[in-house]
């Protein structure tokens, strides 16, 4: 007899490895559920999607949520996921990956520069990083292409000039021949990157959803981050990821279960990190509106009779 579906979507990346391996261990069977876990194109579909009551988890950026939950989401006006915070992911290293050709970000004036949406989180940390360099957003053409995976291929066939890129699509670049000219994590002590998140009507009307994907998933966290695993996780990574080619995947895994590029252990929230999104989000947000504080954003109150 089939189990009942938890339905999951994320971005495309290394981050997802806890959920891989939880899948891969029978975590989510162990607690009831099958997972159908659909990767992203962009943080808009995820946002719509959500809104549609498609998903029951959805793996986002932090920003994302406080976006919509402060009426600044980039899709459509009257889109509502209701997202809201049930734990922790990543502290996500965000790179600014450039083509071979350009040397430093002054190297950007004039060009075309890919982004998931125009309005996100990761589009303020780019605009922090060309203030940064001296750098106006007019300097530069902004374009809204999606997900990493699209965001990075422009790059390489040239359409764009840079992105900002996560794990294993930043170390696949640098072995490919493109440069780094910023990172999130030499600007900010703390980023709150990749969260968890459910809908508030989830979490009100089928709290067992929430329970089972937050005890599998800490399962799989803790064995990622056990050293003991590294190979055992590196294969379930490269299975998952075949675009991962063996002489990337240790600096794939290094960054990844480093807290202060990856992961973060226990799934825990980081309360500066959350605190520089916010204030990232109220500087190049273009709302006049006061954002709401952290605390507003999260539920953390199955996760907390879990860790």
């Amino acid at each position: 007899m089939s189990k009942p579906q938890l339905q999951v979507i994320a971005f495309p990346g290394a981050p997802n490895l806890p959920t891989f391996a939880a899948i891969e261990h029978g975590q989510f069977l162990q607690r009831g559920f099958d997972v159908d876990l659909e990767l992203t194109p962009s943080s808009v579909y995820q946002a719509e999607q959500t809104a549609a009551g498609n998903f029951d988890i959805i793996c986002t950026a932090f920003d994302n949520v406080v976006a919509y939950g402060s009426g600044q989401g980039a899709a459509k006006a009257g889109t509502s996921p209701d997202y809201v915070v049930i734990m922790g992911a990543t502290q996500l290293e965000l790179s600014l990956i450039v083509a071979p050709e350009i040397k430093t970000v002054a190297d950007l004036a004039g060009k075309t520069i890919a982004l998931d949406a125009l309005t996100t989180g990761f589009a303020f940390v780019l605009f922090d990083m060309l203030e940064a360099a001296g750098l106006g957003q007019s300097d530069v053409e902004f374009v809204a292409v999606g997900a990493t995976p699209q965001r990075w291929q422009s790059v390489q066939d040239g359409t764009h000039a840079a992105t900002l890129l996560i794990e294993p699509f930043t170390s696949i670049a640098q072995f490919g021949g493109f440069n780094v000219i910023a990172k999130s994590t030499d600007m900010y002590a703390e980023y709150q990157g990749g969260v968890i998140a459910t809908t508030r009507k989830t979490l009100q009307n089928e709290p067992e959803k929430v329970e089972a994907f937050i005890g599998a998933y800490l399962n799989g966290l803790g064995w990622v981050l056990d050293p003991a695993n590294r190979e055992g996780a590196e294969s379930i990574l490269s299975s998952r990821m075949p675009q991962i080619k063996p002489k990337a995947m240790t600096a794939v895994m290094r960054s990844l279960t480093s807290p202060k590029s990856g992961l973060t252990p226990l799934a825990n929230l980081l309360d500066k990190g959350m605190e520089k999104v916010i204030e990232l989000r109220s500087k190049y947000g273009g709302s006049a509106t006061p954002i709401s504080s952290a605390g507003d954003f999260l539920d953390l109150k199955l996760y907390k009779q879990i860790v």
